[in-house]
């Protein structure tokens, strides 16, 4: 039986047809595959019209993903619907006193994380569920993406990796031709040592997108 992550959404909705900003849709999708099939998603606190869009995409991804649920309800409200004791449950928050070891993996069932874009510098929303009173770990100094954060988890306290051996990528540049790149605040998982960020397929088009249209008047 694997671990249970969860995903509390604490982004506003967008007026799109699909109301997940692309992104989360983008860094949920890469979660299911980063978390390993023997592991359990709970994406939580997302709105109906959220729910159904981002049902539609997860379930598009191919085989060895990690199965998954989503949800209305908070945190706080699925626990307690499935008697699970806060004990048993580890928020991943910046400002923990203690790093995350793999002998965590002995101690936690359930790792929780709030799905939220990274902001630069940090506004720590994280501070949300901190006051709920789960037990915290973190994750070092250097600030990730969402995915990242479960990716390296899984790495720690399922494939019991101490958190300073992941080969990571800090701050990288994304190059999408020799004029045209934007530099990542984030620290990510490398897909080898010296390699290059494991980013969720489709982020790359997304942020090319994006820095277009910065450039629009």
């Amino acid at each position: 039986m694997g671990f249970t992550y969860v995903i509390e959404h604490m982004e506003e909705d967008e007026a799109t047809p699909s109301s997940l900003p692309p992104w989360a849709e983008l860094e949920y999708s890469h979660m299911v595959t980063l978390a390993g099939p023997a592991a359990q998603l709970q994406f939580t606190h997302l709105s109906r019209k959220s729910c159904d869009s981002l049902r539609t995409s997860l379930s598009s991804i191919g085989g060895g993903s990690a199965s998954f649920s989503i949800h209305t309800q908070s945190i706080l409200d699925l626990l307690n619907s499935q008697h699970i004791p806060l004990s048993k449950v580890c928020l991943l928050d910046p400002k923990a006193d203690r790093k995350l070891e793999p002998d965590d993996g002995l101690e936690f069932d359930w790792f929780l994380f709030g799905g939220i874009l990274g902001d630069d510098p940090p506004r720590d929303r994280t501070s949300q569920l901190r006051q709920l009173g789960f037990p915290t770990r973190h994750l070092g100094p250097v600030q990730m993406t969402t995915d990242t954060a479960l990716g390296v988890t899984k790495r720690v306290v399922d494939d019991r990796i101490p958190l300073d051996n992941i080969p990571y990528v800090e701050f990288p540049t994304i190059k999408f031709n020799a004029r045209e790149s934007v530099e990542m605040p984030f620290r990510y998982i490398a897909d080898h040592p010296g390699g290059e960020p494991l980013l969720p397929p489709g982020m790359r088009e997304l942020l090319h997108e994006d820095l277009n249209k910065s450039f629009d008047f």
